[in-house]
């Protein structure tokens, strides 16, 4: 049973941090107004953002208990590469940009 509860947490985990890259990646592409800063931050700052999140579910919090992956890269891979790639991507290729947006005047 308790396999089944860190296997859950782990897929919910690995969901969240999708959704966090997905996010800090829209919210590079939108504040920053070079294409590359969006890219440079989104590739450096957002994977340290996944880490920290990581170390704090699965430290403190206790999530992925009882599920054994076998290395520590893997588990980085599962819940920092994997999702990263993700988010962007979802990002990117499902999203449409920020440029395609019509704001209404503010005065």
């Amino acid at each position: 049973m308790l396999a089944l509860f860190g296997f859950g947490s782990l897929l919910a985990l690995m969901a969240f941090h999708t959704f966090l890259a997905g996010v800090a990646t829209r919210f590079f592409r939108i504040q920053l107004s070079t294409s590359w800063g969006s890219v440079v931050y989104t590739l450096v700052l957002t994977p340290l953002l996944l880490l920290v999140s990581t170390i704090v579910f699965t430290g403190a919090l206790g999530v992925g208990t009882g599920i054994d992956v076998g290395s520590s890269t893997i588990l980085l891979a599962l819940l920092v590469a994997l999702p990263l790639v993700l988010g962007v991507a979802i990002d990117y290729l499902y999203v449409p940009s920020p440029d395609e947006y019509e704001l209404p005047d503010t005065r």
